[in-house]
């Protein structure tokens, strides 16, 4: 039988029981609806994750004081004491080869008042290239200036919230403000950031790494951040960290965290959480399967003559079986167009509604839940077909 006649019987077989064959395309059309419709709010909510630690910069390394290691005694000779990371380390780590940017960063929560208001936020003590680091822009004025770490003048920068609730929509450049019991001159405001994983960036203040120290009385910052080049590889930059910091304090008693690994780390877990969404969705596709099962059964007992004659006109028992499997297969098919169809409506439907909600549908999802319909359908109708196949000519036409 050539493959155009082929088609046109598996295609009339479907329409000649149009209710039936619909309600066997509703199955599967749910199915591929609820794979696009969940893949699509979960891709889109880990485009929105990663969207909102890259807005920092990639090129991130972050070292933070104390060593991440199983606790136990400390090996003999060896203090178990943190060294805190100092203001020479900072200095130290921001020559290295192809850093591009370093901020010491000490924070806290504390008072800040100025123009008869007082406000209690987070305050960063930050170094000049906190900015250039975390792609950070200033509205208005500038941010801290490149001088000494540790002789740096008393000068603050203001988060857009911060800004608002002091002086409201009045210019702050040049202004006083007190912060715990230091005074300050505003030298700048920041552009609005909005919200990272539940922090207002807007509502702080920014001074200078060594006014931070005096601030909070410590002894050493927090962490250091570095930004590197674009292309270099993060473990070059880690070994050339390690290397400075080892021969400074004699032991590693730091940890060194690349906003690289982090991202790596970020993205394999989301994409496990898509997989996962999309594999519920999945379920419902089984239970369309089943249903094609079930219809090709009945389509096989109903047509046993169709199957007897075609069988003693000459007809090979492979053409019989590729016959009800292309009906399956068609069946499915149509289904799962549908399925896209009804997932890609309801996924801009929910960001319509919802925009606040992201919803991505990659291409590569659309295609991947389109051949799962075929091959669920071309699985489903084995049996079937397996068993009009096999069935004994004169019995069939006897069945008839």
């Amino acid at each position: 039988m050539l493959l155009p006649d082929a088609i046109a019987l598996a295609l009339r077989a479907v329409t000649a029981q149009r209710l039936r064959s619909f309600l066997t395309l509703l199955g599967i059309a749910v199915g591929i609806a609820s794979v696009i419709l969940l893949t699509s709010i979960g891709e889109g909510i880990h485009r929105f994750v990663l969207a909102e630690f890259t807005q920092f910069g990639t090129n991130i390394a972050s070292i933070s004081p104390g060593k991440v290691k199983t606790s136990g005694p400390a090996p003999t000779g060896i203090p178990s004491s943190v060294r805190p990371l100092s203001l020479d380390d900072a200095r130290a780590l921001a020559n290295l080869p192809h850093v591009t940017g370093m901020t010491a960063t000490v924070w806290g929560n504390t008072e800040v008042s100025a123009n008869g208001r007082l406000r209690r936020t987070t305050v960063n003590g930050v170094s000049a290239d906190m900015a250039r680091v975390y792609n950070i822009k200033v509205r208005t004025g500038q941010f801290l200036p490149p001088e000494s770490l540790e002789n740096a003048r008393a000068f603050v920068v203001l988060g857009a919230k911060l800004k608002s609730e002091l002086f409201g929509s009045a210019n702050p450049l040049g202004a006083r403000v007190r912060v715990g019991n230091l005074q300050f001159r505003v030298i700048g405001v920041l552009e609005a950031k909005g919200q990272f994983l539940g922090v207002d960036l807007d509502d702080a203040a920014y001074i200078p790494t060594a006014r931070a120290l005096e601030l909070y009385n410590r002894d050493g910052v927090m962490k250091i951040d570095l930004a590197y080049e674009e292309g270099v590889p993060a473990a070059s930059i880690v070994a050339a960290i390690k290397g400075t910091l080892v021969a400074r304090h004699g032991r590693e008693d730091f940890t060194i965290t690349t906003q690289e690994d982090m991202l790596r780390t970020l993205s394999n877990i989301l994409d496990i959480l898509t997989m996962a969404v999309g594999a519920l969705g999945g379920i419902s596709l089984l239970v369309g399967g089943v249903g094609i099962v079930t219809i090709m059964t009945i389509a096989v007992s109903e047509r046993k003559g169709e199957i007897g004659l075609m069988v003693a006109l000459g007809a090979p028992r492979r053409t019989i079986l590729a016959l009800f499997l292309g009906e399956a297969v068609t069946l499915s098919a149509i289904g799962g167009l549908m399925g896209l169809a009804l997932g890609f409506g309801l996924a801009q439907l929910i960001h319509l509604t919802l925009p606040a909600l992201p919803v991505h549908t990659p291409l590569s999802f659309a295609l991947l839940a389109e051949v799962v319909a075929v091959v669920i359908g071309l699985l489903a109708g084995v049996l079937p077909a397996r068993s009009a196949a096999r069935l004994d000519p004169v019995q069939a036409l006897r069945a008839d």
